[in-house]
């Protein structure tokens, strides 16, 4: 059997979150990722019978038994992930009831999932009926789209479009636009169940005052799509201040996303 640590997933997560602390979009703890795996991949590394321990979710999935999450632990600083994946990260599967995680490697210090593992179970359950291939869950603090929050009106449709006028890739890579939730306490099944509401339309729902939650296919589409509003809304941060002299025009956007073929948000745009 291959050795996990050079597995492809467990490599991802160890770059990934290397990369968000980077960046200071996870401080301390903050930020968590979920990644649903390919059960044969993972076969190549551990014994699937092999369950070390059970674990309660907190929530009843039952259309997720059986799948397989690599998934960041409860407490764990990013910063650590790389020199210590089997501490900090824990591969689970969904048990037949539902309910419960079958630890099948990692966690090693006894510690556990995120408490944020409701949340994201709840967005690749919502996400999997929209897009089949949907596979990772991503959530962070990144600066500038947390100081945005406090300086910008909490309406989907005006934060998209003022993200969408600061940089012309914008309406391309995130044509679904932005999910806006309130402040609302983490670690809840309320904010989960909040955010799979909003992950039926949106691929990126920001947390009022807190974060933001993305997901995608792969890793590098869900970290791109948050780094692309991450960027964004530091431009308008740099410029919110100044006058504004010249901006993209809604119709110079609507001939970007119908010029690249994207599914726009066209209620978005003031045409």
């Amino acid at each position: 059997m291959k050795d996990i640590l050079t597995s492809p997933f467990v490599r991802e997560m160890c770059d990934t979150t290397a990369n968000m602390y980077r960046l200071g979009w996870d401080e301390r703890n903050g930020g968590n990722i979920s990644y649903l795996l390919d059960e044969n991949e993972v076969a190549e590394y551990l014994d699937l019978n092999n369950v070390i321990r059970t674990i309660p979710t907190g929530f009843d999935a039952p259309e997720l038994i059986g799948k397989i999450f690599i998934v960041t632990g409860t407490g764990k600083y990013f910063k650590n992930v790389e020199k210590d994946p089997e501490n900090n990260l824990g591969i689970i599967r969904i048990a037949q009831d539902g309910t419960t995680a079958e630890l099948l490697w990692g966690y090693s210090d006894g510690g556990k999932f995120t408490s944020e593992l409701p949340a994201h179970l709840m967005s690749h359950r919502a996400r999997l009926k929209v897009d089949p291939e949907n596979r990772v869950v991503m959530h962070s603090h990144p600066t500038n789209t947390l100081a945005m929050n406090y300086v910008h009106e909490l309406d989907e449709k005006k934060i998209t479009h003022t993200l969408w006028e600061m940089c012309t890739e914008c309406i391309v890579v995130f044509p679904d636009g932005v999910g806006v939730l309130p402040w609302m306490l983490c670690g809840t099944n309320e904010i989960g169940e909040a955010t799979a509401e909003k992950m039926k339309e949106f691929r990126l729902v920001i947390w009022g005052m807190h974060g933001i939650y993305g997901a995608g296919k792969t890793m590098d589409e869900t970290f791109g799509l948050i780094e692309t509003v991450e960027k964004a809304a530091q431009i308008y941060m740099l410029t919110c201040n100044m006058p504004r002299v010249n901006t993209i025009k809604d119709s110079e956007m609507q001939q970007l996303a119908e010029y690249f073929g994207v599914d726009y948000r066209k209620d978005f745009l003031n045409l």
